[in-house]
């Protein structure tokens, strides 16, 4: 099962809205997908129609080894998309996990049985602390969206220290797979110059892909519904579709189903 985080420090980046989208689209195309809900606010749960009276069990069993990961994984209202949804108790589990040896490895040791899927793919919590070190530690790789903005700058280099570090040593063969430039105005003059400086700092590792401030992306939620499914028609949604065939085009060919 390849395994992707979405993280990023900084909050209010499109981390969840792209988590969402781009766990519906290559659902779509026929790969098996997982969605992790890991931050305790559980957007990504509520974005994919899983209210929270209706979350038995959630990331935080399965990280407390009280449930396994088939036991924690919901259906969703897409065809080969499931979730398994946070709870606010999430927001606990880094001081109850404070003391452990395996802290940072809880997460790769449950999702080790999640079996049947193509693709799983990791919402983090908008903080560098113990629930993202678990997915960076479970992950393969890592997908970052950043916002085009001169403050994601900033942040960007912290989270590529982070990273640098995780790769030291916890998981050395994370690699960043990829950066989405997200919330992008083009009459913004200065979002041209921060997309155009993080393109000439970071090269190909940034997508061709921009994904615009689109009202749709923000209405969606609401719903219970991804946006490609609330307006598949809307200027978000086709730029998540491009986004997902990126990111398929820098995906081994090969499933590796669990």
């Amino acid at each position: 099962m390849i395994c992707i985080a979405i993280a990023n420090q900084k909050g209010g980046v499109g981390k969840t809205t792209t988590a969402i989208n781009i766990a519906t689209a290559i659902a779509a195309t026929g790969w098996r997908t997982l969605l992790v809900d890991m931050d305790p606010q559980g957007n990504a749960s509520t974005g994919l129609g899983i209210p929270s009276h209706d979350r038995d069990y959630s990331v935080y069993d399965m990280l407390m080894d009280e449930a396994t990961a088939a036991q924690c994984a919901q259906a969703t209202r897409i065809p080969k998309l499931d979730v398994i949804p946070a709870t606010q108790d999430l927001s606990g589990a880094e001081v109850e996990l404070v003391g452990e040896s395996d802290r940072v490895d809880r997460l790769k040791h449950a999702l080790a049985n999640a079996e049947g899927y193509d693709v799983c793919f990791i919402d983090c919590p908008p903080s560098l602390g113990l629930l993202t070190l678990n997915a960076l530690s479970a992950a393969d790789s890592l997908l970052v969206p950043l916002q085009c903005e001169f403050f994601a700058l900033e942040g960007l280099s912290q989270l590529l220290q982070t990273v640098e570090r995780v790769q030291q040593g916890i998981n050395p063969s994370l690699k960043i797979i990829g950066v989405t430039l997200t919330m992008f105005d083009r009459r913004n003059r200065l979002t041209d110059q921060v997309a155009e400086d993080v393109r000439e700092c970071l090269g190909g590792l940034v997508f061709d892909t921009v994904i615009p401030r689109n009202v749709r992306l923000s209405e969606a939620p609401s719903h219970g519904l991804p946006a490609l499914i609330y307006d598949h028609s809307c200027a978000g949604s086709r730029a998540y579709m491009s986004l997902a065939r990126e990111l398929l085009g820098r995906l081994p060919p090969e499933r590796k189903a669990a």
